[in-house]
């Protein structure tokens, strides 16, 4: 029993510890806790508002909300899961996904992604392959496996969701701006 002393400092320090602790919680819930009253610059604005370009908003992103005030949140997005591609907007532009992803492992043991878009499996599930460029590496030499740099598909692939444009965007593809008229006493 040569722990004797040790083991009744531990005990009493418990018991101690429980005593300050039941004291605290008694006497702390005696005593009554003011309420600040609501503040007109705490009440949340309807913040699901798309902002509109040439206002005069200092941060759009903000859906027009004031910077002093806080906003609600817009509602999530769903994801489409149309299985339907969209149109990519410039050459190599990594296509979105146009199906639900929740639940998909992708990690250093296991990729989800590739049990379908591998290009072995490709044609039994009918979906896209990889492109070749996945399974190079970066000295343009080919691998039997997905590259390790192209192994986590979400760095550059994004889920498709019916979300609304936040900023506005005039973004014209090189076909349209080609299929525009010269502009007059240009060359």
């Amino acid at each position: 029993m040569r722990n004797k002393p040790l083991l009744v400092a531990a005990g009493l320090t418990l018991v101690l510890s429980v005593l300050v602790f039941a004291a605290g919680w008694m006497f702390g819930s005696l005593r009554p806790r003011p309420v600040p009253p609501p503040t007109a610059a705490s009440v949340p604005v309807d913040a699901r508002a798309i902002f509109i370009p040439g206002g005069s908003e200092i941060d759009p992103l903000r859906r027009g909300v004031p910077v002093d005030k806080e906003g609600h949140p817009p509602p999530m997005a769903r994801v489409e899961n149309t299985d339907i591609s969209r149109v990519r907007n410039y050459p190599m532009q990594p296509p979105t996904i146009p199906h639900t992803i929740d639940g998909y492992q992708v990690d250093l043991n296991s990729n989800r992604c590739m049990l379908c878009h591998a290009r072995a499996n490709a044609a039994t599930f009918q979906a896209p392959p990889v492109s070749v460029t996945h399974y190079m590496d970066r000295d343009d030499q080919f691998l039997a496996t997905i590259s390790p740099r192209r192994y986590f598909c979400n760095q550059c692939h994004v889920v498709q969701t019916d979300a609304p444009t936040l900023v506005a965007n005039g973004f014209k593809d090189i076909d349209t701006v080609m299929a525009l008229p010269a502009p007059p006493g240009g060359h």
